[in-house]
């Protein structure tokens, strides 16, 4: 594991606040180690030709150009194939996708950069390959028998003939929000989607619900602006983390998210039509992502998996990570709710805003309560402990 730095404000920024970026660093270091990893242990067997052939084209750039793979590696539709492929990966994705995945991934984000310094032809590909950094979701032309990547260009082959496959953003691929670099996503490939923790969900399938994308785009802003109103610190993590929204669906009666811990970088929402569950939602499966992200450099806890315990949050027992994640999350959205009330923000007035943020104290609070006893925290596990301890009330 790389270095961890300290947490002093880990759940809940504080102006200025740079510990998520060192976070961020941290795990960007782990993901450029892996990524040799995973080149090394899949230098011989069926993709070897090709892994050679990348490790020629891209191999130099790690020398020569640190920072532009980095901000490759970085992407999570690169960072979800490094996970699910590095050794001893806590899920392992099969490498007869993954491989091609990743390669040729990479291969597009630094053909469109114009990073590559001379072609990278591949013999095997996904049926797409995406490129959220450019909004870029390239369908494979059948009979392809080569992919090539080349400094500003990407050429299907068939025979003798090439065919050029266009670099232009994709607008119904990725759309972009109000104010953010964050994109909504139309397209996702990511293999953990499908899988589900909890009871009340089965999956996460792409779906905009039957509501024009507009209205997505509209809600996400809202909730983002908000934010920025009255969690600015928070909001300037969001644009640290955060790389795209996935949509899930439109249920007015019920809000449904999620994350997936090998996709950082990635969130899963559905729409409603109430402001402030989009808000958070967003609050929410982001804290989830910097726990991802923290969980590259260090376990936080060392209790079993199979411990359960009663979650503040969920009808079923919880490992006790699950209540680590509630209470990280919520901590949070209770201090914008504590924010706006404060501020006289437009209908915190409301009798059900305050009681809402009074369900969300007392579940912090209990939740706390339940690692207090039960934690057996890494020293970085211990100092996030400390400040969970510090703001519950």
């Amino acid at each position: 594991m790389s270095t961890v730095p300290t947490l002093p404000d880990f759940c809940v920024p504080v102006p200025g606040s740079t510990t998520l970026h060192a976070v961020l660093s941290g795990a960007l270091r782990r993901a450029l180690g892996d990524l040799r990893a995973v080149l090394h242990a899949y230098a011989s067997g069926p993709w070897a030709a090709d892994v050679a052939a990348f490790a020629r084209a891209v191999g130099p750039l790690l020398r020569s150009q640190p920072g532009a793979i980095a901000a490759v590696v970085r992407r999570p539709e690169v960072g979800v194939w490094l996970r699910s492929l590095r050794p001893h990966a806590a899920q392992a994705v099969d490498p007869a996708l993954g491989i091609p995945t990743l390669l040729c991934t990479i291969g597009l984000e630094l053909a469109r950069t114009e990073t590559l310094r001379g072609p990278l032809r591949l013999r095997a590909w996904p049926r797409r390959v995406l490129g959220g950094g450019g909004r870029l979701a390239l369908e494979i032309p059948p009979g392809t028998t080569a992919l090539s990547f080349e400094p500003g260009a990407v050429w299907a082959e068939r025979g003798a003939e090439r065919q050029a496959l266009p670099l232009v953003p994709d607008d119904l691929a990725f759309l972009p929000l109000p104010g953010s670099a964050v994109r909504l996503a139309l397209v996702d490939d990511n293999p953990w989607a499908a899988l589900e923790a909890h009871p009340d969900k089965s999956g996460n399938a792409l779906d905009l619900g039957g509501q024009p994308a507009e209205r997505w785009q509209a809600a996400l802003g809202e909730a983002l602006s908000i934010i920025e109103r009255h969690l600015p610190p928070f909001r300037v993590e969001i644009e640290q983390v955060l790389r795209q929204v996935v949509p899930v669906g439109w249920f007015p009666e019920q809000h449904l998210s999620a994350s997936v811990q090998e996709a950082i970088g990635t969130v899963y929402l559905s729409l409603h039509p109430n402001p402030m569950t989009m808000v958070e939602a967003v609050i929410h499966e982001v804290s989830h992502n910097k726990l991802a992200a923290l969980c590259e450099l260090d376990p936080v806890l060392e209790n079993a998996p199979d411990e359960r315990y009663a979650s503040p949050v969920r009808p079923d027992p919880r490992p006790l990570w699950g209540v680590l994640l509630a209470v990280h999350a919520f901590l949070p959205v209770a201090a914008l709710y504590a924010a706006m009330i404060e501020a006289g923000a437009p209908g915190s007035e409301r009798p059900e805003v305050r009681r809402r943020l009074e369900r969300i104290v007392e579940g912090n609070r209990e939740g706390t309560e339940v690692l207090r006893a039960h934690a057996r925290p890494t020293a970085a596990g211990a100092e996030l402990l400390a400040e969970i301890e510090a703001l519950d009330p």
